[in-house]
C-alpha cells in the first residue's frame, strides 16, 4: 500500500510517517493542501490520510477535488474535531473515513487497512499461493506451515506480487508502489529486496524474473 500523509504539524507527520513504514506501507508527507494535489497529480496512492484544517488550500477543499477527479484513493480524514456533525460533514464531503485526534495508532493502521481492502480491486485478508500464505492483517507469512519473517520492505513487495496473482510487475512498478517518492528511480533496491525475498522464501523457488521485463509469482522454476 502507498499512502500519501496531509498533516500540517511537523511532529505528528513524522510520528505518523515512521509508524507507517513499520507497518510495511509506502508513506509520502506534505504540510499543506497546495503540495498534496500536486503529489496527487503524479502519482497514485491507494489511500490519502488528510488533515482537515491545513494551510493554504484547505483539507476540505483538497477532498473535493478527490472526489471530482475520480481518484482511486480511499481519503481518511483526521481533525481535532470530533463532534458528531463535523463527522457528518467530513463524510459528507466525500471522505471514506473520520478520525478525531487524538487517536490510537493502531486503530488508524486498522482503519487504513480497511479502506485499502475496500478499493475497487478486492483485497483478500489472507492471499495464498502454492504452498505460501500471507495474513495482510497481522503480516505474518508462512511457507508450508514455517513463518517466514521479513522485512517491511519484503512484506511490501511480496504483496504486491501476490496479488499480481502471477502477473509480471516491472521494477518501475514495484519502486512505485513499495518505496516513497525520495526513492532513486535508477537504484537497485527492488533487485537486492526481490534477492533476500527468495533467499528467504527458500526452495522450490517462487519468485522469478521475467527478462527485461519484471518479476511474478511461479510455481515452477
Amino acid at each position: 500500500m502507498r499512502v500519501l500523509v496531509v498533516e500540517d504539524e511537523q511532529y505528528m507527520a513524522r510520528v505518523l510517517e515512521i509508524g507507517l513504514r513499520r507497518e510495511a506501507i509506502a508513506v509520502d508527507v506534505v504540510h499543506d493542501g497546495a503540495a498534496a494535489l500536486e503529489k496527487l497529480a503524479v502519482y497514485d496512492y491507494d489511500a490519502v490520510v488528510l488533515d482537515r484544517d491545513l494551510p493554504g488550500v484547505h483539507g476540505d477543499e483538497v477532498c473535493r477535488r478527490i472526489v471530482a477527479l475520480r481518484l482511486e484513493c480511499r481519503v481518511l480524514m483526521l481533525t481535532a474535531a470530533g463532534r458528531l456533525g463535523d463527522k457528518v460533514e467530513g463524510l459528507g464531503l466525500g471522505a471514506d473515513d473520520y478520525l478525531a485526534k487524538p487517536f490510537d495508532f493502531p486503530e488508524l493502521v486498522a482503519r487504513l487497512r480497511a479502506l485499502y481492502r475496500r478499493s475497487p480491486m478486492v483485497h483478500a485478508p489472507v492471499l495464498t499461493f502454492v504452498d505460501l500464505a500471507f495474513d495482510t492483517h497481522r503480516r505474518r507469512v508462512l511457507r508450508a506451515g514455517r513463518e517466514v519473517r521479513l522485512t517491511p520492505k519484503e512484506l511490501a513487495v511480496l504483496e504486491l506480487l501476490m496479488r499480481a496473482e502471477g502477473g509480471v510487475l516491472s521494477a518501475e512498478y514495484l519502486l512505485d508502489k513499495a518505496w516513497d517518492a525520495h526513492a532513486d528511480p535508477l537504484t537497485n533496491a527492488v533487485r537486492l529486496v526481490v534477492h533476500t525475498l527468495r533467499r528467504k522464501l527458500g526452495e522450490p523457488q517462487l519468485v522469478h524474473t521475467a527478462i527485461s521485463a519484471g518479476y511474478y509469482l511461479g510455481a515452477t522454476r
